[in-house]
């Protein structure tokens, strides 16, 4: 069995290889399916002690297909291609994130 390349580790499923369009589409089905709010988050560094990343737009407050946040991960993707991107899932009943993963590392940087 061979390990991943050595790299910082973020967060829910960072330690899996990159995700496909596919697998994020499920990803953030069960984010919907689970009543949360979706929402992309994006940082060009992020540092553990970096608790706030940037949000690329407002959450997704009206998002009914995991498609329609997709096309928002690859918006961001093309315009930040040097950024880690996350999917966050926001649950308005605790009004806290409740979830978030890793959808977008740049060239798999070391650390």
């Amino acid at each position: 069995m061979k390990t991943l390349p050595k790299e910082r580790r973020y967060e829910t499923l960072s330690y899996l290889p990159p995700l496909t369009d596919q697998q994020i589409v499920r990803q953030v089905q069960y984010v919907l399916d689970q009543g949360m709010i979706p929402g992309v988050e994006f940082e060009e560094n992020p540092q553990p002690e970096t608790h706030f990343w940037t949000m690329w737009k407002l959450p997704l407050f009206g998002a009914s297909s995991a498609q329609e946040v997709l096309a928002e991960v690859r918006e961001c993707r093309s315009e930040y291609p040097n950024a880690y991107i996350r999917v966050i899932g926001f649950d308005n009943i605790k009004q806290c994130q409740t979830m978030s993963f890793i959808v977008h590392k740049p060239n798999n940087r070391a650390f």
